[in-house]
């Protein structure tokens, strides 16, 4: 049985193929060898994490299909045919049994040759509405997976809602394990602040501002981008005095682990609206303030924001109106109101899908079957 994953390159793609990669191992037939294969950009990142997985990795050129003039789409003209050909030869030798796509510009190359090659191919969609690559891909897809409830654009007869895959190990950490990770001081409310890959600096920046303010009241967990962890932690241990300096956590990036505790530790989650990000904050059940990236493709994470937020389980600060001191009245009205976020979190964990990947796992190896 062999299996080739696909996917534009960032967290939102690999992450959720690494989820069902997981469940696929924890329940296909015992008689059938099962290899896993990636073949998609070239990505440091998701080479690291997927090897980690034993899932081989191959890499091919690929081009992004933007919507505004640059001289970069003129090279990534050339980029998108020679793709297509490597993977057309990589999928041939190869011969998977099926191709499941995350999409994403990146998976474009893969899934137009194996659909040449009469390959099976399954495409899931995490966002409200789709990028233009998975809009393309979607006519080449036997079923589509998708997150949300109302996701645009897809034909009703293909789609199977499952919700965003997570990774199981997430929801493992204990509150008392957490508490201990991050030498929490326990006298006063935690704040998880999610910046996430792209939009972190905007937020760091809002942070700084009220920094000193907001830790005399709260215990900040930072994530704060790898990027700016130097520049971040400089201009934080200036403005803050050294009796409060105890009560913030700042880190680059936080690995499974890491993340599983946070999430425990956390009263409220501040984050950017990626898919990833609402569903694992959903399925751990704790109440959220979503900053959507304004300049996320097809504003998608502005409806990732907006879907979640009418369910109950968080609300929406759109970056016009997130300056530091409405920002930090908010966080202060949440808290004073502590049934509302009684029900933030019973509505998150009814929202929340936390099987996703067990569900398309458990499709994936029935169509093998």
């Amino acid at each position: 049985m062999k299996i080739l994953f696909t996917g534009g390159g960032t967290g939102g793609h690999i992450f959720p193929i690494i989820a069902v990669a997981r469940e696929i191992r924890r329940i296909k037939p015992k008689k059938k060898k099962l290899e896993f294969f990636y073949l998609g950009p070239k990505d440091e990142f998701a080479s690291i994490f997927l090897s980690q997985e034993g899932i081989k990795v191959k890499t091919i050129f690929t081009g992004k299909i933007r919507r505004y003039l640059s001289l970069q789409n003129f090279i990534d003209i050339f980029k998108i045919p020679i793709g297509i050909v490597q993977a057309f030869v990589y999928i041939f030798f190869l011969a998977p049994d099926l191709i499941f796509s995350k999409g994403g510009y990146g998976s474009l190359p893969v899934v137009l040759a194996g659909w040449l090659l009469r390959v099976p191919i399954f495409l899931h969609e995490s966002d409200a509405t789709p990028g233009l690559a998975n809009k393309i891909l979607s006519r080449f897809a036997l079923e589509i997976f998708v997150s949300f409830p109302r996701t645009e654009f897809f034909s009703p007869k293909k789609m199977i809602l499952v919700g965003n895959p997570i990774r199981k190990e997430i929801l493992e950490c204990s509150q008392e394990k957490a508490k201990q990770f991050f030498n929490l001081k326990q006298d006063r409310p935690v704040i998880l602040i999610l910046g996430g890959s792209q939009g972190a600096q905007k937020i760091n920046d809002i942070i700084l501002i009220i920094l000193p303010e907001i830790l005399k009241q709260f215990e900040l967990i930072h994530v704060c981008g790898e990027k700016n962890f130097k520049q971040v932690k400089a201009e934080a241990n200036i403005v803050l005095p050294n009796e409060l300096k105890k009560y913030y956590h700042i880190f680059p990036f936080l690995k499974q682990s890491a993340l599983s505790c946070a999430y425990q530790a956390a009263d409220i989650i501040v984050s950017r609206a990626g898919a990833g990000s609402i569903f694992e904050i959903a399925a751990v059940g704790k109440p959220s303030i979503l900053i959507p990236l304004e300049t996320s493709a097809q504003n998608h994470q502005i409806k990732n924001a907006y879907q979640y937020a009418q369910s109950g389980a968080g609300i929406v600060m759109e970056e016009a109106n997130f300056t530091a001191h409405f920002f930090l009245k908010r966080i202060n009205y949440l808290i004073s109101h502590p049934d509302e976020l009684k029900t933030m979190e019973e509505k998150a964990k009814q929202f929340s899908r936390p099987r996703a990947a067990r569900v398309i796992a458990e499709y994936i190896v029935s169509y093998l079957s």
